[in-house]
Parts: C-alpha cells; sequence; structure tokens
C-alpha cells in the first residue's frame, strides 16, 4: 500500500509538473535543436511561436508527457521512497538514523535519487523523445499529426529502437541528475523538521514549493550540456540516409563543440532556469499534498 501511495502521489506531481512547465519546455527544445543563430534569445524564439503558430503551440505534444511525465513522476517517487524505506530498514539494523531509521545520510539520499532516475529513464526517454518530435514541428506539412501518429510511424519505420532513440544518454541525465535532485530536496526537507521538530506533514506547502525550486536548480546544473546532447541525439535521422548526423554521445559532443563552439552546450538554458522554480516546486507540493490526503 506505501508503493501505490507513493506512485499515485508521484502521478499528481507529475501532472502538476507539465501544466505548469510545458511551455517554457517547448522553448527550450527549439533553442536547444535549431541550427546557430536561428534566435537572438528567448523571448525572440517564444515570440515567433506566438506569432507563427498561435498560443496552443506553447502546449504542442502536450498529450504525450501529461500522460508519460504523470508516469515518470510516479516511477521516480515509487523507486525512491522503496529504496528509503531500505536504507531505512538497514539503519534501524544498525542503530543508525535516529529510533526509525528514517535520518537518511547524504550517500542514502543521492542513491535512492540515482535508483529513481534509473527506473524512471526506461519511460522518460520513448516519452520525451516522441514529444521532442511534436515540439520542433512548426510548419504545415507536418511529419506527425500527433503523438499516436509518430510512435505508430517511427515503429513502423525503425522499429523499437527507433522509439527508444537516445536512451543511453537518457540513462546517464537521469542517474545523476535525480541523484543530486533528490538529494538536495529531502535533506532541505530533513533540516526544518530537526530545526521545528516537526513531522514531514506539518511542512507547509510554501516550503516545498522552495525546496522543490532550489532541488529543481541543482538538477539543471548538473545535467543541462547532457541534456542538450540528449535533444540533438532524439531529432537527429535515424540512420545515414535519413540525414543522421551523430553516430553517438561522443560524436554528438566532439560535434558541436567543434563547430558551435562551448556556448551550443547551454543554449536554450535561460528558459529552463525560469521554468525550473515553478514545475519543480509544482511537482513536489502536488506530491507533498497527495500524500497527505491518501495518509
Amino acid at each position: 500500500m506505501d508503493t501505490v501511495k507513493d506512485l499515485t502521489a508521484g502521478t499528481v506531481g507529475g501532472i502538476f509538473q507539465v501544466l505548469v512547465g510545458q511551455p517554457f519546455d517547448i522553448v527550450k527544445v527549439r533553442m536547444q535543436t535549431a541550427p546557430q543563430g536561428t534566435y537572438s534569445g528567448m523571448l525572440d524564439c517564444a515570440g515567433g511561436i506566438l506569432k507563427n503558430e498561435g498560443p496552443l503551440a506553447f502546449y504542442k505534444g502536450t498529450l504525450s508527457p501529461l500522460l508519460g511525465i504523470g508516469a515518470c513522476v510516479s516511477i521516480q517517487f515509487g523507486a525512491l521512497e522503496y529504496t528509503k524505506r531500505m536504507f531505512a530498514s538497514h539503519n534501524r539494523a544498525k542503530g543508525l538514523g535516529g529510533k526509525d531509521g528514517a535520518t537518511f545520510g547524504g550517500g542514502q539520499l543521492f542513491t535512492a535519487g540515482v535508483a529513481a532516475g534509473l527506473a524512471n529513464g526506461f519511460v522518460s526517454c520513448p516519452v520525451e523523445h516522441i514529444r521532442i518530435r511534436l515540439q520542433i514541428q512548426s510548419g504545415k506539412n507536418n511529419a506527425y499529426s500527433g503523438p499516436s501518429d509518430a510512435i505508430r510511424k517511427i515503429y513502423s519505420q525503425h522499429g523499437i529502437r527507433g522509439i527508444f532513440k537516445g536512451q543511453y544518454v537518457t540513462m546517464l541525465r537521469e542517474a545523476s541528475g535525480y541523484g543530486m535532485y533528490f538529494l538536495t530536496y529531502e535533506k532541505l526537507v530533513q533540516w526544518e523538521m530537526a530545526k521545528k521538530g516537526i513531522t514531514r506533514e506539518q511542512i507547509s506547502p510554501v516550503n516545498a514549493v522552495l525546496y522543490g525550486a532550489a532541488a529543481g536548480y541543482a538538477l539543471w546544473a548538473v545535467i543541462y550540456p547532457i541534456d542538450m546532447v540528449k535533444s540533438r541525439i532524439q531529432t537527429d535521422g535515424f540512420s545515414p540516409s535519413t540525414g543522421q548526423k551523430y553516430k553517438s554521445i561522443l560524436h554528438c559532443v566532439k560535434t558541436v563543440w567543434r563547430t558551435e563552439g562551448l556556448a551550443a552546450f547551454t543554449r536554450g538554458l535561460t528558459p529552463t532556469l525560469i521554468r525550473s522554480p515553478f514545475a519543480n516546486g509544482a511537482t513536489f507540493l502536488g506530491y507533498e499534498l497527495a500524500c497527505r490526503v491518501l495518509n
């Protein structure tokens, strides 16, 4: 029942995240994947989308992440809390972590975050691949009419490997990023509980948002260059005959470095930094509130 509760609360957090963060995400993806010089900045990119495609374009491809990211965040929290329960049992056996073993060390929290990221990566890769393919479409003669059409066409032409394009770089991003993400959030929660002598349920929703925002910044500080490489690989051709430019993760890094320089690895960072506190604050707010209702 604990796992069911964690998965359900995680789904609520994921839905909050998508609804708040999707408009910023499409600007980030357009800037990451467009040829150098296409946009002068975030406002130029956002203004072009609004002018040429209308306001609903900021939620282009939302159905895929609304379902998929809800599942992803559900898996993240499910794996995180399961791993924390294992550590709590270990701590109790060793006489560590307080009377219930639930005061975790930094290494335990980072490891639990890595486990959450790896579990999540098997779902987030295809979800984000389909979302990104839809987000970069800006004309009238689009290759895909929606998520189901994209999945059907990609699978029919390139098989399951086509759907999971970018899997390795996604796993690298998820493991490193979510280790830092959950370490930051959980340490801040532990700090407030110890300082005020309160339980987790007594932490104010405002502080849950603030701690989630801090965790989001910690996440992106670690993974943004990796995320840029992932976006490039997932929007690349599927084979040399379909315009494939990158043979591997390392080849992508070398090619971008040689042709576009260091700045390319941070292109699109501004909308990400603006989006992050809202999206990640909303994620943890949704999760914590759902947990309280379920409890």
